[in-house]
């Protein structure tokens, strides 16, 4: 579905992703584990069109969009969630949600975001910004969902939310791939969270993947290595 082959980005002179390579099947969760600084929000900026590799190659579903732009990316079949949520705090949460359908035809919402995420039904009127952190997590990725998405792309979802959202997200998250067959990346630094949601985790050091497992044959003590300061 999705496939990264030997991508390098800089900001400047600075090397940030390095040679990074791999590949996402239909319905499968990825997870790319990491440090702050160590090249996750750029490799994923990188893969929806927000920042252009200086090499190497960016495919989903066997076409090669490294020279798209992020609007054709997304049309192609990328959704992407960023990091700090960024909706529209002045719109509603309802506007907020239709402002993530400018690629589809038809406009209404469907039902299934508001099975998955109810809080937004019951404050789909209200401003977004009024939202709590968790609440507007959620709200993004429901905007990201409604453009129809092969591929959803989310930058530290679990950042400044507090642990029990981080469970309601993680279950939305995987009822969201049962029902859609969508495939996941998720950048992440609560390891939990990777657990619930992905079947693969990589570990990103210093712009290079480093380290591959299953969740089922995750060492758990090894990541958390990778993770400690």
């Amino acid at each position: 579905m999705l496939s990264v082959k030997s991508l390098n980005v800089f900001y400047g002179e600075s090397h940030v992703v390095r040679d990074v390579s791999f590949d996402v099947e239909q319905g499968e969760t990825v997870a790319i584990m990491g440090r702050n600084g160590m090249g996750k929000s750029t490799l994923l900026k990188a893969i929806i069109g927000l920042l252009r590799g200086r090499s190497g190659s960016v495919w989903l579903t066997g076409r090669d969009l490294s020279a798209s732009e992020t609007f054709d990316r997304v049309a192609a079949g990328m959704g992407y969630v960023p990091q700090g949520r960024m909706i529209f705090p002045y719109l509603t949460v309802e506007e907020n949600i239709l402002a993530g359908m400018e690629t589809v035809a038809d406009k209404t919402i469907p039902q299934y975001i508001y099975d998955v995420f109810p809080v937004l039904k019951e404050m789909k009127a209200r401003k977004g910004g009024n939202l709590s952190g968790g609440q507007q997590q959620q709200l993004a990725i429901a905007r990201a969902l409604v453009s129809n998405p092969k591929v959803l792309i989310l930058d530290e979802p679990t950042e400044g939310i507090q642990p029990s959202i981080i469970k309601d997200i993680a279950k939305a998250l995987n009822e969201i791939r049962k029902l859609r067959e969508i495939t996941i990346v998720v950048s992440e630094q609560v390891l939990s969270f990777a657990m619930d949601v992905a079947d693969r985790l990589f570990v990103i050091e210093g712009g290079r993947l480093v380290h591959e497992t299953s969740r089922a044959d995750t060492d758990v003590g090894r990541i958390k290595q990778y993770l400690s300061v």
